[in-house]
């Protein structure tokens, strides 16, 4: 019996899995996976969606995110709201077209004078992107789908760049458009680069999570405490807490919960510490149930449930968000010299000013070009358009056909290129 008809069948979740492992081991899984979304193909839109995005107004939201506490600026709700069906577009996306069809919106953004063949369409997915999970950790967050983890808060563990969704956001339809955005970009050829860990993809393919395992990825100093309260002696106990621990837990989003009635105003007892735990941990494994539920039934309306169980979740990850690796060797696989030979002194300071780049700048690299911030993403070079023998113009990029375009650099001004703001 396949493994989503065991699910609704009622089969228990131990069960489940170990079908799913028989799974993941079938030779034939690649081509099922193929075959399975082949045969969920919908036929492309005979109207694309023209979306109007004000970028300036969503530049100055996501800096400052207070003044509209609405997030109606952000490229994201501009988005949202722009796809809603209307009298050109009766119906909602069904995002379950052949992978051929590589550009489901055309954008147009106001005052900018870009015409969309492709980069505008992929500029507004790392919009969002960035919206949703922002890449740097001073940033503030401008919408509130998502949290930062507390590892990320507070430098600890070893994922401390990542977001958890909030658990007191109730917005579940636009959780579910999420989960559609994900499950398009497994489907075709772009990506949604969102910064989450383990614990909320094994969860978006149906996956077991564990404490232990997985939470340490959220919050690793509560997890260590957790495990050293377990253990200590009732002396230990009462001098660290004396009669300051509730039955009460801090989640993600920093609220405070009761973890029983009246739990705020019951005090733990050293030989009741052991429920304490297992109560926090039942909690926070499920803060984000519901938002987690609702990006998975967005996922599974563009994504058949056979495909996501022929999945790990780490390939989940991989198909939604692309290679957060970018290393030279890659790039110089996807990267296609035009009207320029490998031998061309420019071709050389090209790749020794990549080669010097940190991962973080080859990803603006990439972005600044194809308006993609992660591989796979095809590359071509051109010489200079304008045909200059300038050694002082900066990189001009078209991202509607991934090109950029490479002055006629000296050997010490290639090395500014990294320098490059992209």
């Amino acid at each position: 019996m396949p493994y989503h008809l065991a699910k609704d069948n009622g089969l228990d979740f131990a069960l489940m899995m170990h079908i799913k492992q028989f799974l993941l081991l079938s030779k034939r899984r690649t081509a099922l996976i193929t075959q399975c979304l082949k045969d969920s193909e919908t036929n492309k839109p005979n109207f694309m969606p023209k979306l109007y995005i004000n970028r300036r107004v969503a530049m100055e939201h996501r800096n400052n995110p207070s003044p509209d506490p609405s997030c109606k600026n952000a490229v994201f709700t501009q988005m949202f709201e722009g796809l809603k069906p209307s009298d050109k577009c009766e119906k909602p996306l069904d995002y379950r077209w052949p992978a051929r069809y590589d550009q489901w919106w055309e954008c147009k953004f106001i005052s900018e004078g870009i015409i969309d063949q492709g980069g505008g369409f992929r500029d507004s997915l790392s919009d969002i992107s960035e919206e949703l999970c922002p890449s740097s950790a001073d940033s503030p967050v401008p919408l509130p789908f998502f949290v930062r983890t507390s590892n990320q808060g507070n430098s600890t563990g070893e994922a401390r760049d990542v977001y958890v969704p909030n658990p007191c956001c109730k917005e579940f339809g636009k959780y579910e458009w999420i989960g559609q955005l994900m499950g398009a970009a497994l489907r075709g050829r772009e990506l949604l680069v969102l910064a989450l860990p383990g614990i909320v993809w094994k969860q978006l393919a149906g996956e077991e999570v564990r404490w232990s395992k997985d939470f340490p990825a959220v919050d690793s100093v509560l997890v260590k405490l957790l495990e050293a309260m377990e253990t200590m002696d009732k002396e230990t106990y009462e001098f660290k807490f004396g009669n300051e621990l509730t039955y009460t837990t801090v989640l993600s989003d920093h609220s405070v919960v009761d973890l029983k009635p009246d739990g705020s105003n019951t005090v733990v007892q050293y030989e009741d510490r052991k429920e304490f735990i297992q109560l926090v941990q039942k909690a926070r494994l499920a803060e984000n149930k519901d938002q987690i539920q609702s990006m998975r039934a967005g996922l599974l309306k563009v994504v058949p449930q056979a495909v996501l169980d022929l999945l790990t979740w780490q390939e989940l990850e991989k198909k939604v968000c692309g290679d957060p690796e970018i290393t030279v060797e890659a790039l110089k696989r996807l990267t296609r010299f035009e009207d320029l030979e490998q031998s061309d002194t420019r071709v050389k300071y090209f790749w020794e000013a990549l080669t010097n780049f940190t991962n973080e700048d080859r990803s603006r690299f990439l972005r600044f070009v194809t308006g993609r911030s992660r591989l796979p993403a095809p590359i071509f070079i051109y010489p200079d358009k304008s045909g200059s023998e300038k050694t002082d113009a900066l990189p001009e990029s078209s991202t509607c056909s991934s090109t950029l375009f490479l002055p006629n650099y000296s050997r010490s001004v290639a090395f500014l290129f990294r320098s490059v703001s992209f």
